[in-house]
């Protein structure tokens, strides 16, 4: 099941980087709202590391188990950066860039999911 220049393992990286990134930018910016931050980091990252588990995945059940979890993950990443936008804890500027990662995400994994017989 694994595959080389694997578009959704690429992309599910690249986020995870991204959140990185932005947690990064959050923490420097208001320490008091850490708990909030640790719930984009960790849901953010575990996109792309179940989708890291998917490529070793012992059957197709266990391959679209782990999507599955990515997509849920993606879910609850695309709630908190709606909620950061909502309360100004990003720019729309920032979230717009993050969303549309987010979003484009949810709907490569609904599709291979979809798509895994």
């Amino acid at each position: 099941m694994k595959n080389q220049n694997n578009p959704i393992v690429e992309k599910s990286f690249n986020f995870s980087v991204r959140i990185v990134n932005c947690y990064k930018f959050l923490i420097k910016k208001n320490k008091d709202l850490k708990s909030l931050y640790n719930q984009l980091l960790d849901a953010g990252t575990s996109i792309g590391a179940n989708v890291a588990e998917s490529q070793a995945a012992a059957s197709k059940a266990d391959f679209k188990n782990k999507l599955r979890i990515s997509l849920k993950e993606s879910y609850e990443s695309e709630y908190w950066l709606k909620l950061f936008l909502k309360t100004e804890i990003l720019d729309k500027k920032e979230f717009e860039s993050l969303i549309s990662d987010c979003v484009e995400l949810i709907k490569l994994l609904t599709s291979i999911i979809n798509n895994t017989k």
